[in-house]
């Protein structure tokens, strides 16, 4: 084989971590025009939401109506349930390799593992990961780091301040925090994959699997998943009193042994709806709920998220439960929720950009469940939707660091608007902040033949706090910018409705808001839930001349997407959208009554 070999790549931002906030990261500021490294230590993306743990995508939209994740969170979605159906594992991988592995500005490095770092004071020049599959050192060195490792791997090889376990009262103020500070987290889980057949299926356990011959052997653990498709084996977790990195592959050991033992209990210890259910795959990974959190210029708080605070520097938000996970962890008797403590919350929260950068370290951003938070704070937060959401404001925020020659600091003190700005125009969501319609948008008239169309230039391209901020109006009708004079248009950006609530989609109730389920049982054949039936399929977008002639710029059969944007250069004296058809218009009479609405969409702009 000969020596090791050394490639060295130079590039403006390396992404350690190739989860889903990782992920995000990566593809937003490759999009924005920098040229971006991508380090991910296992063969596949998506982190906890990969094949090798499968834990389904949470975030704000699963528990409070109208704030799904939109921006690249939601283009993933949308295109999984266009190409996968079936919620196949294998599909799933292929999706989110492919929108990494084919973007021209990202260098992909998987099976990569980050072992050194090089600083300079408090800068960090380069980063070095030992690559197994090919046996090479790659060195990346990049204006900007982005930790997205989850476990925080830049803390200790950069000495960015950094916490790990949970806060007293005394120091946060918080009601969920202890009387006494500790170094205990939240667990990590094996999860379990499971198919409903036609007949019996038997199972043997393997001897080294714990035996729960009762309900109260097994601490009293909800397990009616195979009737409840909408939760999973969450339960079958460990590690909160131990160290969450260092003792990983013990803990692992014990999980295995739980995990043949539970379902060994629910196939051959009492009636659990089992007979016909056979195990697909156990998780061998270990799915963390944390472990470092990093220290930035802001640490987010349990009254942060419980009052919704908005943030001048919000880059993104959340809404999921404070669902903090006690570290006693499978060994707490699951009776009335008591390994868990939750509390709802009922609106949107911010999270500032100052707790995605480090304090000490002044070119590390972060992203993901290793964010400058409290663990009650974090509890929130950790969710997988919310992280994406995150990496995508990191990943945006590099492109415009990158653009002034500002460090992150200064990147939220200078320049935190056009940051929000473009994260808005990319259709990411900020509670508090209301985009900008581009100027030839607002000096235009703006008209519809069918009814008012103000909303589709007001900034806010979705339901929100009780106003729908869209248009309704009919296949073949139109929606018109008249300009004053003949006007150079260089393009539109159109957001159509995606079903963010997933109601116009067919398919089981239980699994709407879950990307890739854990249980597939026969009678849904194993199916989530179809397409959104609102979703605009087809439209046309044209051009009045100076002859008085309208031209057709762009006309779109096969659309499946939420974010539409396409290239007009042309002078015009007018523009207009005619939507066509939607992936359901037959159906949507019953959703939206009367007359013959079948079009709905939050924004039309020209620019």
């Amino acid at each position: 084989m000969g020596t090791l070999k050394d490639i060295v790549h130079d590039v403006d931002l390396c992404v350690v971590g190739g989860g889903m906030a990782g992920l995000c990261a990566a593809i937003a500021a490759a999009r924005s025009g920098i040229k971006v490294a991508l380090m991910h230590d296992r063969p596949v993306l998506g982190g906890n939401a990969s094949s090798e743990i499968r834990m389904w995508i949470c975030g704000a939209g699963s528990r409070v109506r109208n704030l799904q994740e939109t921006g690249i969170m939601e283009e993933i979605a949308l295109e999984n349930m266009w190409r996968n159906p079936q919620r196949n594992y294998t599909i799933w991988d292929t999706i989110l390799y492919e929108k990494v592995r084919f973007e021209k500005n990202i260098t992909l490095l998987l099976n990569c593992s980050c072992c050194r770092a090089e600083t300079e004071g408090n800068h960090i020049r380069s980063v070095t990961g030992f690559q197994l599959t090919t046996y090479t050192w790659h060195t990346v060195r990049a204006a900007y780091f982005a930790d997205c490792s989850g476990d925080g791997i830049l803390a200790p090889l950069t000495g960015a301040d950094h916490r790990i376990g949970r806060e007293s009262r005394a120091e946060t103020g918080e009601e969920f925090a202890l009387e006494k500070a500790d170094s205990h987290t939240m667990g990590m889980s094996l999860l379990l994959q499971c198919r409903e057949t036609d007949h019996k299926v038997d199972y043997v356990p393997p001897a080294w699997a714990y035996d729960f011959p009762d309900d109260e052997a097994m601490h009293n653990k909800p397990h009616t998943m195979l009737q409840d498709l909408n939760t999973n084996f969450y339960w079958i977790e460990l590690g909160g009193m131990k160290d969450s990195i260092h003792d990983t592959e013990e803990i692992r050991d014990e999980l295995l042994k739980i995990a043949f033992g539970a379902w060994d209990h629910m196939k051959n210890h009492g009636d659990h709806g089992a007979d016909n259910w056979e195990l697909e795959w156990v998780g061998f990974l270990p799915g963390k709920r944390e472990s470092v959190r990093f220290l930035g210029d802001y640490v987010l708080n349990q009254s942060d998220v419980e009052n919704a605070r908005a943030f001048d520097d919000e880059v993104a938000y959340g809404g999921w439960q404070i669902d903090n996970h006690l570290p006693g962890g499978f060994e707490l008797t699951g009776q009335e929720g008591a390994h868990l403590q939750k509390r709802r919350l009922t609106d949107a929260y911010g999270i500032p950009f100052r707790s995605l950068y480090s304090r000490n370290i002044d070119n590390l951003m972060f992203a993901g469940r290793n964010i400058s938070a409290t663990h009650i704070g974090f509890s929130t937060v950790r969710v997988m939707g919310t992280c994406g959401i995150m990496g995508q404001a990191v990943g945006t925020a590099a492109a415009v660091g990158i653009r002034y020659g500002l460090l992150p600091r200064e990147i939220g003190r200078q320049k935190i608007r056009e940051v929000q700005e473009r994260l808005m125009e990319d259709d990411c969501f900020l509670p508090h902040v209301r985009r900008t319609a581009p100027e030839l948008s607002r000096a235009a008239e703006l008209s519809s033949r069918f009814g008012p169309c103000e909303s589709l230039r007001n900034g806010v391209d979705r339901r929100f706090h009780g106003e729908d901020n869209g248009w309704y109006g009919c296949s073949g009708d139109s929606i018109v910018y008249t300009f004053p004079e003949e006007t150079y248009v260089r393009s539109f950006r159109l957001i159509a409705d995606s079903d963010l609530d997933r109601e116009h989609v067919e398919g089981n109730p239980n699994l709407m808001t879950i990307p890739m389920p854990l249980f597939k049982a026969r009678t849904y054949h194993g199916t989530s839930f179809g397409f959104p039936e609102c979703l605009l399929k087809s439209f046309r977008v044209e051009i009045l001349g100076s002859d008085g002639e309208w031209t057709c710029v762009r006309e779109v059969q096969d659309n499946i997407m939420r974010l539409i944007r396409g290239d007009i250069n042309a002078r015009a004296r007018a523009v207009r959208l005619i939507p066509l058809t939607t992936h359901g218009s037959e159906k949507l009479l019953r959703f939206y009554g009367g007359a013959n609405i079948q079009i709905h969409l939050f924004a039309f702009e020209v620019r």
